[in-house]
C-alpha cells in the first residue's frame, strides 16, 4: 500500500481534497509523541491501493510551529512509518507566490509528486489565468491536477495521477536534510523566494484591478467598523436563534408533554409506568426541545467558516486579545467553545506560546456552549417578558445576546488577569492566509449541522436519560420506602401526605438549601445544579423529572407552567426575575462539565489546573450570583 502525504498551506483546501478523496473511510488520531491531530483513510483505484494521510498546514518545511514540526520531523526521516511513497501538494491557484515556497522544497525530496491546483474558480473570478505548461517547464518531474474540491471536481483526475506516480515513476526519494541553523534556513528560504518571485509572471497572469475582496476587507478588518461588523453578526445570530426556534420549540414541548400525559391515562398504575410518565419522557423532552435552537447556533457558525469570514475576525481579534496574554490563534478555540469547550481546548494545540495556550484554556470555558442553551432559554422565557424593543428587536434575544457578550467579555477580562501572574518570555506572531470570500457550500453546512446536532443529542441523551432514572428513583422512593405524594381523607377532609421531602432526593436536597438559598434557589433547583455537574443541559431535565413526580397528577403541563407555579413555603414563588437572572449569571461562569474538566487535564498533563480550575469558576459564580441576587431583590 502506497502511503500518500497530502501536503499544503492552511486555507487551500487541503482538507476537503482530504475529504473529497476517502470519503467516509478515514480515521482520526495523534502523530506519533505529539498531541497534533492527524487524519488518515485508504482508498483503492485500479487496483492500486492507497493510504491517504492529512498532514498539519505549513508554510515552509523549517518549522517555526508544532504543525511544522510534525511535518518537518516525519519527512526528514525515511524510516519514519508515516514518511510518504508519494507527495499530493495542494496550491491554491489565486496565491500562488506564496504557496510555491513550499512546493519548491518538497519538490527537492525527488519523491514522486503530483500538484493538485485548488480554488481555480476563485482565481478567474479575481482576472487571473495560469499557465501549467510554465510550471511543468520548471518542475519537469511532477504531474498538475486542475480541480475544484468545494464543488468535489476533480477526484478521478488526482486518481489518476496518483496510479501513474505509483506505477510509471522510478524516482529514488529522499528525506529532507535536517538543517539546524537558523541563518542557513534564512538564507535557503529568501534564495527561494526570489526564485519564486521570478518565475510566477510566467506561470500567473492577472488583472490589477480592485476585487470585491479588497473592498469588503476594507470594511470587515477596519480597526473601528470590524469590531463593529463581528458584534452585529453575533447580534443578529442570536436574535434569529432566539426567534426562529420558537414555534418548533413550543411544539416539541407540547408533544412530549402530551405524550406523558397520555401514557399516563393509557397504562396502568404502577412503578413502571410512574418511570416512564415521571421520569423518562419528561428528561429526554427536556432535551428534546431544544433541538431547533442548537441547530441554528451551528447552522450560522457553519455559514461564517464556509464564506471565509470567521478566519477574518480571527486576524482582527488578534489586534484585540494581544494586549491580554493571548494570540489571534484563540480565537479559534474561543469561538470553537460556543458550540462546546471540548473540541475548543483541544484547538489550543495550534498554540505553540506555553503562557498564551494555557490562559486559552482556562478561559474558553467562559464562552457560553451549546449546552448551556436549554438552560438560558427555559430561563429567559420564564422571567423575561415576551416583547419587542424598540418595535423590532426581541428582548429574550437581547438577554441571550448580553450572556453570550457577558461570558466572551469575561473571558478576555480573566485573561488580563491571568497575563500578570503567568510569567513566560516567549513571544509568539500570528501567521494567518486569508481565504477568498465565496458562497457557503451548502452540502458542507447541512453536513455540519446534522452531524454536530445529532452528537450533542445522542451525548446529552444518554447522560440525561441515566439521570433521569436514577433522579426518579431517589425522588419516588426514601428511607420508609415508597413515597409517591398521595392524596388521603382524614376526618372528612383530603389532606396531602407529604411525599417528595420525605424521598432521598428531597432529604438531600433540604440538607444543602442553606448553602443556595441567599442566590434565591430552593432545594429541587440545588438538586438540579449538582446533577447538571454531569453536563450542564442536565439542569433542565433534572427540574422536568422532580416537578413530574412532585406532581403526577399534572403531567400534560409544560415544564415551564409547572415552575411558574413552584413556591416557597410561604407562599412566594421561586421563580422571580432576581432569581432566574441570578441563575443565568451562575451559568455563565460555573464549570458544570465533567467532559472540560477531563480534557483540561489531558491537554495539561495535570490534575492541578483541572481541579483549580473547576473550583475557581465555581467560587466566581457563587460570588457573582449572589451580588445578581441580591441587588435585583
Amino acid at each position: 500500500m502506497k502511503k500518500v502525504a497530502v501536503l499544503g498551506n492552511p486555507n487551500t483546501g487541503k482538507s476537503s481534497i482530504f475529504n473529497l478523496l476517502t470519503g467516509l473511510r478515514q480515521k482520526t488520531g495523534n502523530f506519533a509523541g505529539v498531541t497534533v491531530d492527524t487524519k488518515m483513510g485508504q482508498l483503492k483505484y485500479q487496483d492500486q491501493d492507497f493510504q491517504i494521510i492529512d498532514f498539519p498546514g505549513t508554510y515552509s518545511v523549517y518549522p517555526r510551529s508544532n504543525e511544522e514540526k510534525v511535518v518537518f520531523n516525519i519527512l526528514k526521516d525515511q524510516a519514519h512509518p508515516q514518511f510518504p511513497d508519494i507527495l499530493l501538494v495542494v496550491v491554491d491557484s489565486s496565491n500562488l507566490e506564496r504557496n510555491m515556497l513550499l512546493l519548491d522544497q518538497l519538490y527537492d525530496m525527488n519523491l514522486p509528486t503530483v500538484v493538485v491546483l485548488n480554488m481555480g474558480d476563485i482565481m478567474r473570478k479575481k482576472g487571473y489565468s495560469l499557465e501549467v505548461k510554465q510550471l511543468v517547464k520548471h518542475y519537469p518531474h511532477v504531474e498538475v491536477v486542475d480541480v475544484n474540491a468545494r464543488v468535489g471536481l476533480g477526484k478521478n483526475r488526482i486518481l489518476e495521477a496518483l496510479v501513474k506516480k505509483s506505477s510509471g515513476s522510478n524516482q529514488t526519494g529522499q528525506a529532507l536534510e535536517a538543517i539546524e541553523d537558523l541563518a542557513l534556513q534564512k538564507r535557503d528560504v529568501e534564495q527561494r523566494r526570489n526564485k519564486i518571485r521570478d518565475l510566477v509572471p510566467e506561470i500567473l497572469h492577472h488583472d490589477s484591478k480592485n476585487s470585491y475582496r479588497q473592498k469588503a476587507d476594507r470594511i470587515l478588518l477596519h480597526p473601528i467598523f470590524g469590531y463593529v461588523a463581528f458584534l452585529l453578526c453575533l447580534f443578529l445570530i442570536f436574535q434569529s436563534v432566539f426567534t426562529l426556534a420558537e414555534y418548533p420549540m413550543n411544539w416539541i414541548e407540547s408533544f412530549f408533554s402530551w405524550m406523558s400525559g397520555s401514557l399516563s391515562s393509557l397504562l396502568p398504575e404502577g412503578l413502571t409506568t410512574e418511570l416512564l410518565c415521571d421520569g423518562i419522557i419528561p428528561g429526554l423532552g427536556g432535551i428534546a426541545v431544544f433541538i431547533p435552537q442548537i441547530a441554528l447556533l451551528f447552522l450560522f457558525l457553519g455559514v461564517l467558516e464556509e464564506t471565509g469570514y470567521l478566519s477574518r475576525v480571527i486576524f482582527l481579534m488578534d489586534r484585540l486579545v494581544r494586549p491580554l496574554g493571548l494570540n489571534g490563534r484563540s480565537v479559534v478555540p474561543l469561538i470553537s467553545s460556543w458550540a462546546c469547550a471540548v473540541p475548543g481546548i483541544m484547538a489550543t494545540r495550534m498554540i505553540s506560546n506555553w503562557k498564551e495556550r494555557m490562559i486559552t484554556i482556562l478561559v474558553a470555558p467562559l464562552m457560553s456552549c451549546s449546552a448551556r442553551i436549554p438552560v438560558y432559554t427555559v430561563l429567559i422565557a420564564l422571567v423575561i417578558p415576551d416583547k419587542m424593543v424598540f418595535g423590532f428587536l426581541h428582548l429574550q434575544g437581547l438577554v441571550l445576546f448580553a450572556l453570550y457578550f457577558l461570558g466572551l467579555l469575561s473571558a478576555l477580562l480573566i485573561a488580563l488577569v491571568l497575563k500578570w501572574f503567568m510569567k513566560n518570555k516567549d513571544r509568539s506572531f500570528l501567521l494567518l492566509e486569508l481565504p477568498h470570500y465565496h458562497m457557503p457550500r451548502w452540502q458542507n453546512v447541512w453536513a455540519t449541522v446534522f452531524l454536530k446536532t445529532k452528537g450533542f443529542v445522542l451525548d446529552a441523551g444518554k447522560i440525561i436519560l441515566a439521570i433521569s432514572i436514577v433522579l426518579w428513583f431517589a425522588a419516588t422512593f426514601g428511607p420508609d420506602g415508597h413515597v409517591r405524594q398521595q392524596t388521603v381523607i382524614e376526618n372528612n377532609t383530603e389532606v396531602v401526605q407529604p411525599g417528595i421531602e420525605h424521598s432521598f432526593i428531597g432529604i438531600f436536597g433540604k440538607a444543602i438549601e442553606p448553602v443556595i438559598r441567599p442566590l434565591g434557589y430552593d432545594w429541587k433547583v440545588g438538586i438540579a445544579l449538582i446533577s447538571s455537574f454531569a453536563a450542564r443541559e442536565v439542569f433542565v431535565g433534572t427540574l422536568a423529572t422532580i416537578y413530574s413526580v412532585e406532581d403526577p397528577e399534572k403531567n400534560e403541563a409544560t415544564l415551564l407552567e409547572k415552575m411558574h407555579r413552584q413556591t416557597f413555603p410561604d407562599g412566594t414563588p421561586v421563580f422571580t426575575l432576581g432569581s432566574g437572572i441570578s441563575l443565568m449569571v451562575f451559568y455563565v461562569y460555573a464549570l458544570q462539565c465533567m467532559a472540560t474538566v477531563a480534557i483540561v487535564k489531558r491537554e495539561t498533563k495535570s490534575w492541578a489546573w483541572a481541579i483549580g480550575q473547576m473550583v475557581g469558576m465555581g467560587l466566581l459564580a457563587y460570588l457573582l450570583a449572589f451580588c445578581t441576587f441580591q441587588f435585583i431583590v
